[in-house]
């Protein structure tokens, strides 16, 4: 192991290095080629618009109309009259009052969660959170509780005992000032699909448990758009959420709709509050013009074809059904993820390259990704998978297993 030297300020990472090389952990960049050649079960373009002509098309034209980039923060120069259609639209399409469209979802999870919390404020965090709800949670400074995957008791118990124990402090310090007791700010966060392994939360229970305390529900909808709901309008639609005037909802622009950018949806007085609040829409460079034109042209196929979200359904179902009856470990799943169980983290990563030798592009999903340290493949349906080609991706996946 390499020796820290005074001189060398980044010893330390050859140190840690090692330790991922020991730990068989090691990440790697894998640029893919404009025309892979590849079968793709790895990517997040759920309903295959990403090369769709009618997209890219529009990505081409507001480049074309708007500029390369955005030149600015959106309450600079990087707002267009494009941002503002797009997010009207989605508004529209998710059935909520208003939008508010970021550089990234991960951005846009950044945002609500820590301007709508804050230091004297509790979270209620899922267990199986994506990393971007995490990093809002740890950015907020609230106090952080985080409870079992998908578990609305747990949330309830959490929000009743914290209700609970600050009723008396605070009624006491607002009658001292004359005023009337102030309610202690909470929410719970959630993703709607969980992107390890493709679970979906149980978003009505968990409502009713933020209710039930005056908390607010802020839902991660990145893998329910274009998949769940009526005609894909996501989770919380489905779930009739939508609308709500305690539910917020964050999605990506870079799954379903094949783009890029992240969007907030809620009542409009929290998207006003975003707009002079959250540090991650003040401070970034605004989403550009290509990436816009790209996800309000997917968000209108999606409208004018509301059965791509079904297609995406049946061929996670057909996948799933397919591996499990071969005898493989796999999740049901409840939108397009299918998380397929590995005997160890090298064995994942082996098994995910004898896939790609073999012509197939998988996820593999190993510690830390992943909250319960069991490592996966993991595979994403796609609305534009034909069943011989589901047929073969099985075979290979089948063929290329690691024995136990």
């Amino acid at each position: 192991m390499p020796q820290d030297r005074p001189d060398d300020a980044f010893a330390w990472i050859d140190a840690q290095r090692e330790r991922r090389d020991r730990a068989g952990l090691v990440r790697r960049l894998s640029p893919r080629p404009a025309d892979s050649p590849l079968l793709d079960l790895a990517s997040n373009d759920y309903l295959g618009l990403a090369r769709h002509p009618e997209v890219t098309a529009a990505a081409a034209a507001a480049a074309q109309r708007w500029g390369a980039g955005s030149t600015g923060s959106r309450l600079v120069t990087g707002s267009t009259e494009l941002h503002t259609t797009l997010e009207r639209e989605l508004a529209e399409f998710c059935g909520f009052e208003a939008a508010l469209v970021f550089s990234s979802g991960y951005a846009a999870n950044l945002a609500a969660v820590s301007a709508l919390s804050g230091r004297e404020a509790l979270i209620v965090s899922d267990a199986g959170n994506h990393a971007s709800l995490i990093d809002g949670c740890r950015l907020s400074r609230a106090e952080v509780a985080v409870v079992p995957h998908a578990d609305p008791d747990a949330v309830r118990k959490v929000l009743g005992a914290a209700e609970e124990d600050t009723r008396e402090e605070a009624a006491e310090a607002a009658e001292a000032a004359g005023a009337v007791p102030a309610r202690r700010r909470a929410l719970a966060v959630s993703d709607s699909v969980f992107s390890v392994d493709g679970d979906a939360a149980p978003l009505a229970a968990l409502a009713a448990a933020c209710r039930a305390h005056g908390a607010a529900l802020v839902v991660d909808e990145a893998h329910g758009l274009g998949v769940l709901g009526e005609g894909g309008r996501g989770a919380v639609h489905g779930a009739g959420l939508a609308g709500a005037p305690d539910v917020v909802v964050t999605a990506t622009l870079s799954k379903s709709l094949g783009s890029q950018g992240g969007v907030v949806l809620g009542p409009a007085r929290v998207i006003e509050h975003l707009v002079n609040t959250a540090r991650t829409f003040i401070f970034d460079t605004g989403l550009n013009p290509a990436a816009v034109g790209a996800a309000l042209a997917s968000l209108r196929l999606l409208r004018r074809e509301p059965e791509r979200a079904a297609r995406v359904r049946t061929v996670a179902m057909g996948l799933y059904g397919r591996l499990t009856a071969a005898g493989l470990t796999a999740v049901r799943p409840d939108a397009s993820v299918v998380s397929v169980r590995a005997p160890s983290p090298e064995q994942a990563v082996r098994w995910a390259a004898d896939c790609r030798a073999a012509g197939l592009l998988v996820g593999c999903f190993r510690p830390p990704s992943v909250p319960d340290g069991i490592s996966r493949l993991r595979l994403t349906a796609r609305g534009d998978l034909t069943e011989e080609q589901v047929g073969r991706a099985v075979d290979v996946i089948v063929k290329t297993a690691p024995t136990a």
